[in-house]
């Protein structure tokens, strides 16, 4: 008895050295603090912020593409620089997919930001890191929530056009469709609901929106879809390109005017306006209308929580010397 409880314990502790060596090498993988950068590169996050801010500084619009870029990154197989890269003989890129083609913006931006770091420490600092720094500045510069941007991510040397097509949410998409996709990736409705704030800055095109405002059975306020529809023709593949800000009233603040026009329904494309439509997700619509301090905490947790998603670390991937083209 004695000799097979020797052997039950023995077993036992081995299962538990082993399970505890699993646990130490799934920490290991995980992403480090903001001061990843310190001893190799410290100058890296400044000189990041300086190209970002100079960027937005000449458009404002840059700062709502920046923030979208790490979105789309992050949405198709984990936040790792994917979507800049290149089609060449062997890789098809992200960057021609439907929800990306004439209309995810910034590449150069990433890529000027990428140089100037490149200057001071050759092969270190990843694009996928500068992508997550690059939409924090750009919030931050646009007078939007300020977060401690976790870093050590590493760069694919694959892209998957076909999930960038499938994976990525649709101006069309239902509550039901929005929550379903951000819960398989880890993300819950508080997520979804304060990384649409992200919609008070920036623009959309035409064809996205026509169909809202035009519709007979649509909710939104009459007054504000006529305003849109003086540059938004009617018939299809009429100014299609078309731009209007997503958010009238301050359209180049970070802020949480976005909520207050959803209970006004003037949400301008289809996939807002669901977010206060009668369903399970108007009452935080209604506390961020209200409370821009807990809007403002629950969007960085949320950039937080999306730049964790299945990133490369140790000696996956690669650190790009060119964020465009593989190493």
């Amino acid at each position: 008895m004695m000799k097979s409880f020797s052997s039950n314990v023995n077993v036992e502790s081995i299962a538990l050295l082993l399970l505890l060596a699993l646990m130490s090498t799934t920490n290991s993988a995980q992403l480090s603090s903001s001061t990843f950068y310190d001893n190799a590169c410290p100058n890296a996050l400044a000189t990041i912020r300086k190209s970002i801010r100079s960027a937005v500084s000449a458009e404002r619009r840059m700062a709502a593409s920046l923030i979208r870029l790490h979105f789309h990154d992050c949405f198709v197989q984990g936040c790792d620089a994917s979507i800049l890269l290149d089609d060449t003989s062997s890789i098809t890129g992200e960057k021609t997919a439907p929800p990306n083609l004439n209309s995810v913006r910034g590449y150069g931006v990433i890529d000027n930001a990428k140089s100037e770091v490149e200057k001071l420490c050759p092969g270190v600092v990843s694009c996928a890191d500068i992508v997550a720094v690059a939409a924090r500045d750009a919030s931050v510069a646009v007078g939007g929530p300020d977060w401690s941007v976790k870093l050590g991510r590493r760069d694919s040397t694959t892209a998957s056009k076909s999930l960038a097509g499938s994976s990525l949410p649709s101006f069309l998409d239902s509550l039901e469709s929005l929550t379903n996709r951000f819960a398989g990736l880890g993300l819950n409705a508080r997520d979804l609901v304060a990384l649409s704030g992200a919609h008070s800055i920036g623009q959309a095109q035409c064809f996205t929106f026509r169909g809202r405002i035009y519709s007979n059975t649509s909710d939104i306020d009459a007054n504000f879809a006529r305003t849109r529809g003086r540059t938004c023709p009617a018939a299809a593949n009429d100014g299609d390109a078309n731009l209007a800000a997503l958010d009238l009233v301050t359209p180049n603040q970070l802020d949480n005017n976005y909520f207050k026009n959803l209970i006004q329904k003037k949400g301008l494309l289809a996939s807002d306006q669901v977010l206060f439509s009668g369903g399970s997700t108007d009452s935080i619509v209604s506390e961020y209308s209200s409370k821009p301090a807990n809007f403002k905490a629950d969007f960085a947790a949320a950039m937080i929580k999306m730049g964790d998603i299945s990133p490369l670390t140790g000696s996956n991937g690669q650190i790009r010397r060119i964020c465009s083209a593989l190493n």
